[in-house]
């Protein structure tokens, strides 16, 4: 299985190499996805010497299988952080993603990188008449909190029996590998270096800075961010019993018919997930959902075999060009963590839990963390 942003970007540096010897940097990443990529953009920016290890490729595992919407609509989930959390907290998420959004869009045109941007609205629909109170409440939510939200009764997808859906305005999508591609070209030119297929396999302390060790080389460094898809250190922070995992498929699709605009989502279970993508030339679709909690007893085969039966009922004449998967981690309330690792393991820095919204959450890890370096950087 290969996803077309894999298929569309093989090759994300020139030249890598494995790390197989000892060198010192002032930061070292754990994590060659799209949290680790952009902390070390941000960082190399400000003239911080970093280096990235990954221990399989650059961006391939859940940033290279991603939907890739660039976001602050993570499904039905104000309306849930008001009544938890407050509105102020509610207002300082949404606020938070909202600048990711304008922050992506404004590296990609500093940096003059092709990756396909799109502006889109997005939508979470339903066909469910019993989730549309929800859905009211959801748009009465975003736009107490300053957000632009608004109730619509249709959708462009070729979808039947809709009820309704709530409208995100001034959202994007783009290719995550072509973006990165474009950020890993100006870490390099800023001294930053990048090692593949190196894996870290643990973090000591070392006087006032840290030796992470992998399979070959060993690197010391002042500071340490895990970008990893899984936080690779258990004790302290014990991320394993605040987090389980959840996977999540997707197919693209070609079809004669008629495109759409927009990013959509479904609120109910199955949920499935549309949104249309460029293959060369041409304009595709992905069609995602079908997910699931990991560990559970589903065949793989049946998670696709369901996507291509949607695509059949929404576009007959419909190819399936690429088919992948991928996991994400979820914390058990729903907010990601991001920032100090363990109180302590000082100048350890976390990004993880991001629910599936990765887009918008890694870049706020990214600036997040960023701060917390510098800061302590200039205190010293």
């Amino acid at each position: 299985m290969e996803s077309l942003w894999i298929a569309e970007e093989k090759q994300l540096l020139v030249k890598t190499k494995r790390l197989e010897e000892e060198i010192e940097t002032e930061v070292c990443i754990i994590g060659g996805g799209i949290t680790g990529i952009s902390t070390a953009y941000e960082l190399s920016k400000r003239g911080k010497k970093v280096v990235i290890i990954e221990r399989d490729k650059l961006a391939e595992k859940t940033t290279g299988n991603t939907t890739a919407k660039i976001t602050s609509q993570h499904g039905l989930f104000y309306d849930y952080l008001i009544e938890d959390y407050g509105i102020n907290f509610a207002k300082k998420y949404y606020m938070a993603n909202e600048e990711a959004i304008r922050n992506i869009e404004n590296i990609i045109k500093d940096e003059n990188i092709d990756c396909d941007l799109e502006p889109q609205d997005a939508y979470v629909f339903t066909q469910d008449a019993k989730e549309i109170e929800n859905i009211k409440k959801e748009v009465k939510a975003v736009n107490a909190i300053g957000g632009k939200a608004e109730f619509v009764q249709e959708i462009q997808p070729k979808l039947e029996n809709i009820q309704g859906a709530i409208k995100f305005l001034n959202q994007a999508q783009f290719n995550p590998r072509k973006y990165l591609k474009g950020l890993v070209k100006k870490i390099i030119e800023n001294g930053g270096e990048i090692y593949e297929e190196s894996k870290a396999e643990k973090v000591k302390k070392d006087g006032d800075l840290y030796i992470v060790y992998t399979d070959k080389g060993n690197i010391k460094a002042k500071y340490v961010v895990i970008a990893t898809h899984y936080p690779i250190i258990n004790i302290p922070g014990f991320y394993f019993l605040k987090m389980y995992q959840e996977a999540s498929y997707a197919i693209a699709i070609e079809t004669e018919e008629p495109k759409f605009s927009g990013m959509y989502i479904k609120k109910e279970e199955p949920i499935i997930s549309l949104r249309t993508a460029k293959k060369g030339e041409k304009q595709v679709i992905i069609l995602g959902g079908m997910g699931h909690r990991v560990g559970a007893k589903i065949d793989l085969k049946d998670s696709f075999t369901d996507l291509e039966k949607k695509a059949k009922e929404m576009y007959p004449d419909s190819k399936v060009l690429y088919r992948w998967g991928t996991q994400d981690c979820v914390t058990l309330d729903k907010i990601p963590y991001i920032g100090e690792y363990s109180k302590i393991m000082e100048n350890i820095y976390v990004g993880t839990g991001y629910k599936k919204w990765g887009m918008t959450t890694s870049n706020i890890a990214a600036k997040i963390i960023t701060d917390k370096i510098m800061r302590k950087t200039k205190q010293i």
